[in-house]
C-alpha cells in the first residue's frame, strides 16, 4: 500500500513539474511571438476565453475554439502590437492546470495585470482563460 501511494505522488510530482515546464514554454513563445512554438503546446480542439477578444470579436463572446482561430488571434495580436511583452509574476501548477499571474505589457499603453489559467489534458493545452484584474 505505501509503495502505491508513493507511486501515486511521483507521479503527480511528475505531472506538476511538466506543466509548470509547459507554462514557461508558454511564455518564452508567446514573448518571441513565436506562433508555432506557441500553438504546438496547445490540442487540436482547444478552447480559449479573453475580455480582449470579446471586445474585438463580440460575436465570438469572448471565445475562440480550435488551433486554426487560436492562429488568427494571435497572429493579429503580434502583427498589432509587434512590442507586446508579458512579464511572469507567478505559476502555480496541480497535476491538470496551470495558474498563470503575469503584467502585460506593451509600448504607450498602461500596463495591465493579468490572471490566465492552463488547463492540460494528455500534455497539451485543452482549455485557457484569461482574467484582466
Amino acid at each position: 500500500m505505501d509503495y502505491q501511494l508513493n507511486f501515486m505522488k511521483s507521479e503527480n510530482k511528475i505531472s506538476i513539474q511538466h506543466n509548470e515546464q509547459i507554462a514557461q514554454d508558454w511564455f518564452a513563445a508567446f514573448n518571441s511571438h513565436q506562433l508555432e512554438d506557441l500553438l504546438a503546446l496547445y490540442d487540436e480542439h482547444a478552447r480559449h476565453f479573453s475580455p480582449k477578444l470579446k471586445i474585438r470579436q463580440p460575436e465570438t463572446n469572448g471565445w475562440v475554439s480550435g488551433k486554426a482561430a487560436l492562429r488568427a488571434w494571435w497572429q493579429d495580436a503580434f502583427e498589432r502590437l509587434p512590442e507586446l511583452h508579458y512579464e511572469v509574476l507567478t505559476l502555480t501548477a496541480n497535476d491538470t492546470r496551470v495558474f498563470m499571474e503575469y503584467i502585460r505589457r506593451v509600448p504607450g499603453e498602461e500596463d495591465m495585470k493579468v490572471a490566465e489559467v492552463l488547463e492540460i489534458e494528455n500534455n497539451r493545452i485543452v482549455a485557457s482563460r484569461v482574467y484582466h484584474g
